[in-house]
């Protein structure tokens, strides 16, 4: 049985992913990381610590769903105790994914900014969208409950970046993140990337790819958590036996 340490388990999604671990047949949970009390029941024998010597020493694969600091102590941490690692953090920033990049040349890390399949498709239909709809304008709307703390979400940036690529565009030159006033006619290259608030929505993103007489929309909803914790499990389970390298969701699901 592959040894899987959660790193942030008091959280919501450190919550789902111990659920989803209790019946799979190639996978545990052995260690649970975290800073805030567990609120939720463990399995029986699954340790729990806010150390990550104990962490690392009682895993084979670890599950990080924190925030950017976490996330960045804990790579800091296996630059020098490699340790296949699965982030799921959002809201890195360049710094923190930079970091991913060069802690890759000494252990597996796989980092997404989502972890359902249903996203990592959009992702690719997006990207035949943009390429093959040229003329045509591109807004991104997501949705997320009230809690979220970053916005846009990871999530709205990635399908926008895969927007962008295709189009050969970067991304910081053509993403804007609102509107208000007198702002000008709309520019040809530019993808609005929108974030609203509110009660307990999971996740719902839409693409739109809008022209004069026709539009065409690609949406995503998630309706439990539990899609997350399923990807990031699935992810976790193909990493074990992976070299060093930095890897994708795409990877791990063979698009």
């Amino acid at each position: 049985m592959i040894r899987i340490g959660i790193h942030g388990a008091s959280g919501k999604m450190g919550k789902e992913i111990a659920q989803n671990l209790a019946n799979n047949e190639v996978a545990r949970l052995s260690i649970a990381y975290a800073i805030d009390e567990i609120t939720y029941q463990l399995p029986k024998g699954v340790l729990v610590t806010n150390n990550l010597d104990e962490l690392f020493a009682n895993s084979d694969v670890v599950i990080d769903f924190t925030i950017k600091q976490g996330a960045i102590n804990l790579i800091n941490y296996a630059r020098t105790n490699p340790k296949p690692l699965v982030i799921g953090t959002t809201g890195l920033g360049d710094d923190a994914t930079e970091l991913i990049a060069q802690a890759s040349n000494t252990m597996p890390i796989l980092y997404a900014t989502n972890m359902s399949l249903g996203v990592a498709v959009l992702n690719r239909l997006v990207a035949i969208a943009s390429k093959a709809l040229r003329e045509f304008d591109i807004e991104i709307t997501e949705m997320h409950h009230k809690h979220k703390k970053d916005a846009p979400s990871g999530t709205a940036l990635t399908l926008a970046e895969h927007a962008a690529l295709a189009r050969n565009l970067d991304l910081k030159e053509v993403m804007t993140t609102g509107r208000e006033g007198l702002v000008g006619a709309r520019n040809k290259d530019e993808i609005g990337v929108m974030a609203l608030r509110g009660g307990d929505v999971v996740g719902r993103h839409t693409v739109g790819f809008y022209n004069d007489g026709e539009f065409i929309e690609l949406n995503h909803t998630a309706t439990s958590r539990a899609t997350f914790a399923k990807g990031a499990i699935k992810a976790a389970i193909w990493l074990s036996t992976q070299q060093s390298g930095k890897y994708t969701i795409y990877d791990c699901l063979g698009l």
